[in-house]
């Protein structure tokens, strides 16, 4: 099956059919139990997923699905280095557990979900960027399934890295602080957290900080200067040039396009 190159997330509805197919792509993909169940089989493991559980698929993995009877789910295509999400999340595929605010979640996305691929006007591409964001820190934040299942894996526990950096977003990053809370020196922390994140701390929170903001921008009570120094910038003037470079959008644009 071909695909069309993604380079944001996309967040969609799915019916999958009782005939098997199999797909491969070059971005993440997580599927997300709604209604009904499918079964899936990544490198020969085969998992059905219903409400309440989900595959998390790496990029260039080859999955054979079909669905039992009638069946929803909602599909999150993330390409890497998109959202900020633990590259290590992703380093297998497998079948996993989520807990009931990660399905109260996915359920409230779904209402407000369409089938097929990121549209191209600039209201639905907010749409995703807010969705996949939310799906994103549910997903890791969920430590008694998802992430907590993984952490430790390769020496960092991302799940308590990713909560420690995303209370800490308003304060200056402190690398030795987050070592030292981590149990680690300086130098092996930067390398063990480049291996489990995928780039260095300093990039990451960039990240985190914008995606976070995304949120932060449906709550019309928040101005963007609140928005830019609860996420960590200085003042609203340097929080819309790094919102900008990375969405092509300026805040206040994108809060705009909220009907």
């Amino acid at each position: 099956m071909s695909h069309a190159a993604v380079t944001a997330p996309s967040v969609s509805l799915r019916r999958y059919g009782a005939i098997e197919a199999s797909d491969v792509h070059d971005f993440h993909q997580v599927v997300l139990g709604l209604d009904g169940a499918m079964v899936m089989a990544v490198d020969g493991v085969a998992q059905q997923i219903d409400a309440g559980s989900a595959w998390l698929i790496p990029a260039g993995a080859r999955h054979d699905y079909a669905g039992v009877g009638e069946n929803r789910q909602l599909v999150l295509d993330l390409p890497a280095a998109s959202l900020a999400v633990p590259e290590r999340l992703f380093d297998r595929a497998r079948a996993v557990t989520v807990d009931a605010s990660l399905t109260q979640l996915v359920h409230r996305i779904a209402a407000h979900a369409t089938g097929g691929a990121l549209g191209d006007d600039l209201d639905s591409r907010r749409f995703h960027w807010d969705a996949a964001a939310r799906l994103g820190a549910a997903l890791v934040a969920d430590t008694g399934t998802t992430a907590g299942a993984l952490a430790g894996v390769g020496g960092l526990d991302f799940a308590r890295i990713d909560r420690w950096l995303r209370a800490h977003l308003s304060e200056p990053l402190r690398i030795a602080d987050l070592a030292a809370h981590c149990g680690f020196g300086m130098r092996r922390f930067h390398q063990l957290f480049i291996d489990a994140f995928g780039e260095t701390p300093h990039r990451y929170l960039q990240r985190l900080r914008l995606d976070t903001s995304i949120t932060l921008l449906a709550d019309p009570r928040l101005s963007l200067t609140d928005i830019a120094l609860e996420i960590g910038f200085g003042d609203q003037s340097a929080y819309t040039h790094a919102f900008t470079r990375r969405f092509g959008l300026a805040p206040g644009q994108w809060r705009a396009l909220r009907h």
